[in-house]
């Protein structure tokens, strides 16, 4: 397929945001609300705010659903599009009071479809689009005067359940959840909104530590689970998303797990000085948040817990994430969680031994970014520990 000469990405995009500058001269205007989102400046005094667009839309829910985007292959552009068009309508609180406006957003991280709201700014949004490695882009800000919900909400009886039950902790509240099918995702608007756990301890969360407490909270749930299953066989997988690539490697030996994180094209120019991220665990789990992987530690993680409960085993993994330059701009730990899905989702590749998987990984590797991946895996703990530990049936 030939290239279109007359396609600019760059052009493109200024075209898009020219048009959502030219709608931002109201203060007042009514939508559909996918999302809240809450911040972490000054903190506790923080600003909350109320996602929606400021024209109405048909499909509103599609603003705010990674999973989604995943599964039709949304590439950066039209996420970017999507995300530049939710105004952040936002107030400031503190993260323990109780008011008007935040019951407001409260409902809006409750509810299954978008809430239909009518919106009072004080002044016009200011355009600007924000992303970070951490949070799913953000679009203009205003400050919020007042808000009115203008429909009944669609709140599950589950979600609201859980909502009221005050003598019910914020953990058992997520997994509770969980295993009524309501995804990371969903769970963790609702717990940055601040309408889990017992009553005197609810507060808001910043978004982006919400997110990461969700993984964390859903995964160590999986991982009592798994460990009651046998031994996954040798086997790898691998695939991608946005530019980020992941290769598993599957090991028959109990629940550890290792991340690694490098960008590949940088590393070609500078070999001598690689330059990578890498946490790990063992059966026992971590006692402190990770050092160098942040989020997509814990969002990898369940990804691949999910994928080991599926197959009904566990194992020791060892996950390689390679960052290209197709990955334009961050987006948020959504595409270290959607990568990993995608890519665990891929046929594996059952090997006899460790010996055989490790060379197979080497050769993939070397073929796909002409990189060499023992420069990763002499840093590896794990590997380390599945080379040199001694298994029972050994002596038998």
């Amino acid at each position: 397929m030939q290239p279109n000469p007359s396609f600019n990405p760059l052009k493109d995009r200024q075209v898009k945001f020219n048009s959502i500058k030219q709608k931002l001269t109201k203060k007042d205007f009514f939508g559909e609300a996918p999302a809240p989102f809450v911040g972490r400046w000054n903190y506790p005094n923080i600003n909350v705010g109320i996602l929606a667009p400021i024209d109405l839309k048909e499909n509103t829910w599609e603003y705010d659903a990674p999973r989604f985007w995943s599964s039709q292959e949304y590439q950066i552009p039209k996420i970017i599009d999507f995300r530049s068009e939710l105004i952040n309508s936002r107030f400031q609180t503190n993260i323990k009071e109780t008011n008007k406006l935040l019951e407001i957003t409260q409902e809006v991280g409750m509810a299954s479809k978008p809430v239909e709201v009518e919106i009072n700014l004080k002044k016009t949004p200011f355009f600007r689009v924000e992303t970070n490695k951490y949070v799913a882009p953000t679009g203009p800000k205003a400050h919020l005067e007042k808000a009115r919900i203008t429909s009944n909400s669609k709140i599950s009886h589950k979600v609201d359940r859980v909502v009221s039950d005050y003598a019910l902790k914020a953990q058992d509240a997520t997994i509770n959840l969980y295993e009524h099918g309501f995804d990371e995702h969903f769970i963790s608007k609702i717990l940055s909104v601040g309408s889990l756990g017992i009553k005197t301890q609810r507060k808001l969360v910043p978004t982006r530590f919400s997110i990461t407490a969700s993984d964390d909270i859903i995964g160590k749930h999986l991982i009592n689970k798994i460990k009651e299953n046998n031994q996954a066989d040798h086997q790898t997988f691998f695939g991608g998303y946005l530019g980020n690539y992941y290769l598993f490697l599957i090991f028959p030996d109990p629940w550890s797990y290792e991340l690694f994180e490098t960008y590949v094209q940088n590393n070609l120019q500078t070999e001598n000085k690689l330059e990578f991220t890498h946490d790990f665990e063992l059966l026992d789990g971590r006692k402190e948040y990770v050092k160098e992987t942040a989020g997509g530690y814990y969002s990898v993680r369940l990804s691949i817990l999910e994928k080991l409960k599926e197959l009904k085993k566990q194992g020791t993994v060892i996950a390689l994430r390679f960052i290209t330059n197709e990955y334009t701009l961050p987006l948020g730990c959504w595409v270290t969680r959607e990568a990993a899905r995608k890519s665990l989702h891929s046929k594996p590749i059952i090997f006899s031994d460790k010996e055989l998987m490790i060379n197979y990984a080497r050769l993939l590797i070397k073929k796909k970014f002409n990189f060499d991946l023992d420069k990763i895996l002499e840093n590896s703990y794990l590997l380390r520990k599945v080379k040199h530990q001694s298994k029972l049936n050994k002596f038998f």
